[in-house]
């Protein structure tokens, strides 16, 4: 899932209540049919996606994905352990099942010095400005070796449906899907505030996005994340009774 945060819950996204301008999957009022031009897709909402409607130069203020651009994050986990998270934005693109080409995004997880986990996320941006999250490619590894690629999925296959990691206009009260695929990823954010004060490693952020990310899957698991314009994730804090905090440490644009 979106930029790490194994210990402290899932990633974060925004969404917005005023649903109707940003956009999924197909017509009408039916939920379980949206299409790009009506509302966020929520739970288990099927969206249609057109390759014509997306690009893989994503430039959301919120969460810009230049080529070359680099995040450093440190992670605490509940134990105690830490961990360097290293995010790449590649010059390479996946194209996912139904002709969408996403934007690899390359996040490796160090424990040590050694690679715990490295994972290829796949984001493109719809026309109205949506960061859509359309699956991962992901292992874990001990000793050198994968020991499971458990968690990569890709939308329209088997059932996984992907969802919104940023919106084009995040207002609070926003809330949205940032994944699904029933009974194994279901992560969810709702947009909690525009003007956050944040100060970690890599500086002060005086007006951050703040989002509540949950899993249903997981009930015990919940975060608040943390975006700053021009950079994108800079802080999360588990909410649900541990201490785990992923912080930014340094950034650098593409």
């Amino acid at each position: 899932m979106p930029m790490r945060a194994r210990a402290i819950a899932t990633v974060a996204a925004s969404v917005a209540a005023a649903a109707a301008t940003a956009g999924c999957g197909a017509g009408g009022d039916d939920p379980a049919n949206a299409t790009a031009t009506t509302k966020l897709p929520e739970g288990a909402d099927t969206v249609e996606l057109h390759p014509a409607d997306f690009t893989t130069e994503i430039d959301n203020p919120w969460w810009p994905m230049k080529p070359g651009t680099r995040w450093v994050y440190s992670e605490r986990d509940l134990e105690g352990g830490d961990a360097r998270v290293l995010v790449t934005v590649t010059d390479r693109t996946y194209e996912i099942s139904n002709g969408i080409e996403a934007r690899v995004v390359r996040d490796v997880v160090s424990e040590g010095g050694e690679p715990v986990e490295k994972t290829d996320d796949w984001y493109a941006q719809d026309a109205d400005g949506n960061v859509w999250y359309l699956g991962e490619d992901t292992a874990e590894y001990e000793n050198g070796r994968v020991t499971t690629r458990e968690g990569s999925f890709e939308h329209g296959v088997g059932g996984a449906q992907g969802g919104i990691i940023m919106s084009a206009d995040p207002e609070p009260g926003l809330a949205y899907r940032q994944e699904y695929l029933e009974g194994e990823a279901e992560d969810r954010a709702e947009v909690l505030s525009l003007d956050e004060k944040v100060q970690v490693p890599a500086g002060y952020y005086p007006h951050t996005l703040m989002t509540k990310d949950l899993v249903p899957t997981e009930p015990k698991v919940s975060e608040h994340k943390f975006y700053a314009e021009g950079v994108g994730p800079v802080l999360a804090l588990d909410t649900s009774g541990g201490t785990g905090r992923e912080e930014l440490v340094s950034f650098r644009e593409g």
